[in-house]
């Protein structure tokens, strides 16, 4: 497995920013997720580390290895499409073997009975074992996309992109296939990276979340980390439900007193470590549901 490292990536289509500024590190052997909402730059940044696109400006690299113009075929990655990408003439078997038919056009030495091997083993991952003779249209969603995964975990890739691999599945079989990729990612502990525009799904499943908009990172960090201490009004926004109070800083210390303009105080912390807040200083509070705590007045 390898660690993904980004460095100042940009990308754009004309005068659209469709990313920039990117720099992260994707952990080796980590399920990290790209989310935002439509258009936010997230399909292209996977695309950019498949090497479906190569980037204006920056680089890419898996370890040491900077493949920032390495074509799609040499950089060992599998992906998983959103419609799935399913060959409808092809059986399963044949779906899922023919990356492997395809590394041995270019010169790797797989016999049929060791493409054989290879399928019936991803077959048996993604329990569909007995299947193989069947066409896409005879399988259900649900199915078509363990066929997707298995085809795209075959060539054994260094790293596993999945671009919204969910969205068209009924709410029953997203549960499912979650539960199904978390179980794969664990067993194979493949570098992973999953594209959603579902919180819950990425809170759920991730190691690691960025949270995306317009085209930049807002925050790269643990689920848990992204939901208690968001470092932009954005992702306070966009994660879970929040409320924004404005108020004046009354007091410093290791929590915030902060004066509402109707009299009243909350406290709270900055996502920020040691920012210098100033008292009088006009701020936004962002207040989740479960952290708000009422008291009475004295007297009442």
């Amino acid at each position: 497995m390898v660690e993904i490292i980004l460095k100042n990536l940009r990308k754009t289509f004309g005068e659209v920013i469709a990313t920039d500024d990117v720099n992260m590190v994707l952990e080796d052997g980590k399920l990290s997720t790209l989310l935002g909402p439509s258009g936010c730059g997230k399909t292209t940044l996977l695309r950019l580390i498949a090497g479906f696109y190569v980037p204006d400006r920056g680089q890419i690299f898996f370890d040491d290895r900077e493949i920032t113009n390495v074509p799609p075929n040499l950089r060992n990655t599998g992906m998983c499409f959103q419609n799935y990408a399913l060959w409808p003439h092809m059986t399963v078997f044949d779906n899922i073997g023919y990356g492997l038919k395809l590394k041995r056009v270019e010169g790797l030495k797989f016999t049929k009975s060791a493409i054989k091997s290879r399928v019936d083993e991803a077959l048996e991952l993604v329990r569909m074992e007995g299947l193989g003779h069947r066409t896409p249209h005879q399988l259900s969603g649900g199915q078509q996309q363990r066929v997707a995964l298995a085809r795209a975990l075959v060539i054994q890739p260094d790293v596993l992109l999945l671009d919204e691999p969910l969205s068209n599945l009924d709410a029953k079989l997203r549960n499912e296939m979650r539960e199904e990729i978390l179980r794969i990612q664990g067993e194979l502990g493949i570098t992973t990276v999953y594209v959603t525009h579902d919180q819950i799904e990425a809170l759920s499943i991730s190691d690691m979340v960025a949270v995306m908009d317009l085209g930049y990172i807002q925050q790269y960090a643990p689920p848990r980390e992204i939901y208690d201490k968001p470092q932009t009004l954005f992702v306070a926004d966009f994660i879970g439900k929040c409320t924004f109070l404005d108020g004046e800083i009354a007091s410093l210390g290791s929590e915030l007193t902060v004066t509402l303009p109707d009299g009243q105080s909350v406290k709270g912390f900055s996502p920020v470590e040691n920012y210098p807040f100033e008292v009088g200083e006009q701020v936004r509070c962002a207040v989740r549901p479960e952290d708000l705590h009422v008291q009475p007045t004295s007297g009442k």
